[in-house]
């Protein structure tokens, strides 16, 4: 879509040359399944550019569908306008609500995005609409490319409408734009054209803004009214009233429902969240227990329920601002927040001589319920927003790795445009090897504190030590023992490489056998302490002692020099 407008084509992004609307529908076949719904046909048009004017190059409506596959997953389309919503931080916007609303036409459900950010203008909302199109050029902000509106709002569904209210100095407006995929492909559309009409608020009156004709304005009112879900001006303009002094508010209706007919997103599973319908079950290897575990924890639950993906969307916690999901606030998960034995790493990337050195902070640890959690793998955010969650940059063949999670911000490469992935440039490759080597290092050194063998020479001879001792005197038949063969999970002392995997045993004889190791070992930690103490104090009383002694000699030495001394003249006042 071009953001150039044309005087005979007030508000309609672009200019469809001179070829007049066509009002009848298009005997096209139409897939209300969004991976389908770019496979239909339309006649051949021709479009004549008016004279005194360039060329300019077409965008057929089904670009529109095809730009939107840019999201494979339905969040990732939700994420970007998330992402839109806390850019406006900058402009004051302290919420964006996400909810669902019924079309009154035809009472079908539809997702409402809204937040009271600085809201777009004419000029705004056309840029808005138009493709390729960013004003975004700060650090901070994390939309870039001008494309996330378009390719989200129609990978949720086949239309959307934008209500906008703005305030530039003393002037107030109010902005709707309609992007319909619906009636670009009924009419038999070759160019995609968004109707748009602009009011101008004074006081308690709108007025409409014209630019080019009125009955160009009343055109576009009337596309509005037929293909969005309002039916007349008045149920349009009531849109704004819960909209305040500045702020958008977004509708995509006509949601694209699966290959198998029903809705993609499932807003009946939990009435405070909206799911994605294809949900895997956990399966494999692992105790009941364990698979309880992973299926409750954040790792799993982000790739289906959007309250779960929202809370660990962005890197840093706000401060004046919430996501509210269905009524109700989205809780954030700070990874960081949340880690077993933390320890944080600096990574300098190597980002070419024209570039300032930066260090980047990576904070690494142990999920709480590990081991038992088999869940790794490092939190990768860009500008404040994730972009891959859990991500096993090591091989998965062995035990080595299992519980450690990590959280860092990599603001020097550059995401994928759906920002679900990176680029994979020679700085990327480099930070997955750098990640592997975190993760190895973390392990070797901390695996032991949740009761795998350590490959460190000293911590295994402690762990030895403690399998070949300390059983309780008095113990009965009966009574629990602490294991004096194997209390350390893990494979033989003469191994280095693997680690023997958790799967075997039962859930609460391994949290029983974990518990006793890193008790034991800090027990043991602790008597190591305490002997270093004990031969210190020792040591500063031997040195007391020998001053002491040394003292005591000079002293007696002096008792007698002065014993002596007395005694001298004693036997001299004798002879007088």
């Amino acid at each position: 879509m071009s953001s150039k407008q044309s005087k005979n084509q007030n508000n309609r992004v672009p200019v469809t040359g001179n070829q007049p609307l066509m009002s009848c529908k298009s005997k096209t076949t139409e897939s209300r399944s969004f991976w389908r719904a770019g496979d239909y046909a339309v006649g051949n048009t021709k479009s004549v550019t008016p004279q005194g004017q360039l060329e300019h190059a077409r965008v057929h409506p089904k670009f529109l569908h095809s730009n939107a596959t840019s999201h494979k997953w339905a969040f990732g389309a939700i994420a970007e306008l998330l992402d839109n919503a806390v850019d406006e931080i900058r402009s004051g916007a302290t919420y964006v609500q996400v909810d669902t609303i019924y079309n009154a036409k035809d009472d079908s459900p539809a997702l409402l995005f809204q937040d009271n950010g600085g809201g777009m203008d004419p000029d705004c909302m056309r840029q808005c609409m138009s493709l390729g199109y960013s004003s975004k050029m700060a650090n901070t902000t994390i939309g870039q490319y001008g494309n996330g509106f378009k390719t989200s709002t129609m990978r949720l569904g086949a239309d959307v409408i934008v209500f906008s209210r703005a305030t530039r100095g003393s002037r107030v407006t109010q902005s709707i734009g309609l992007l319909s995929y619906t009636f670009l492909r009924k009419t038999g559309q070759d160019d995609v054209i968004v109707p748009m009409v602009d009011f101008e608020v004074t006081g308690r009156q709108t007025k409409p803004i014209i630019c080019g004709s009125h009955a160009d304005w009343s055109d576009n009112l009337k596309l509005i009214l037929e293909w969005s879900p309002f039916a007349s001006e008045e149920e349009l303009m009531q849109q704004f009233d819960d909209i305040e002094a500045h702020g958008t508010k977004i509708i995509i209706y006509n949601l694209w429902l699966s290959d198998d007919g029903i809705l993609e997103l499932d807003f009946n599973k939990d009435e405070e969240d909206i799911c994605l319908k294809d949900e895997v079950v956990v399966t494999g290897k692992g105790s009941r227990e364990s698979h309880r575990l992973l299926e409750s924890h954040i790792s799993y639950q982000l790739r289906f329920s959007l309250r779960a993906y929202a809370s660990i969307l962005y890197f840093r916690k706000f401060t004046n601002f919430q996501i509210i999901l269905r009524g109700k606030p989205v809780q954030q998960y700070i990874v960081a927040e949340d880690l077993k034995f933390p320890q944080v790493v600096m990574y300098k990337p190597k980002l070419g001589l024209a570039s300032h050195e930066i260090s980047v902070e990576t904070t690494i640890g142990f999920v709480k319920e590990a081991p038992l959690l088999k869940v790794s793998g490092i939190n990768i955010y860009h500008k404040n927003r994730l972009i891959r969650p859990f991500w096993k940059a090591y091989h998965e063949g062995s035990s080595r790795g299992t519980g450690v999670v990590g959280v860092l911000e990599a603001n020097f490469i550059e995401p994928a445009h759906d920002k679900q992935d990176f680029e994979r440039s020679a700085l990327y490759i480099r930070l997955e090897t750098r990640i592997k080597q975190m993760i190895m290092e973390y392990w070797t050194g901390n695996c032991h504190k949740i009761g795998f063998q350590s490959t460190i020479p000293e911590i295994r001879s402690m762990q030895k030590e403690l399998r070949a001792g300390e059983v309780p005197t008095g113990s009965k038949a009966g009574h629990h023992k602490l294991p004096t063969e194997q209390p350390i999970t893990g494979v033989s002392a003469g191994s280095s490489i693997e680690e023997e995997s958790l799967d075997g045993f039962d859930s609460t004889t391994i949290e029983q056998i974990c518990e006793e190791n890193i008790q034991l070992f800090m027990k043991c930690k602790n008597h190591k302490e305490k002997e270093n103490d004990l031969k210190n104090t020792v040591g500063k009383l031997e040195k007391q002692l020998e001053e002491a002694k040394r003292k005591c000699s000079q002293l007696a030495s002096h008792i007698e020099i002065r014993k002596k001394h007395l005694l001298a003249k004693q036997q001299e006042r004798e002879k007088i």
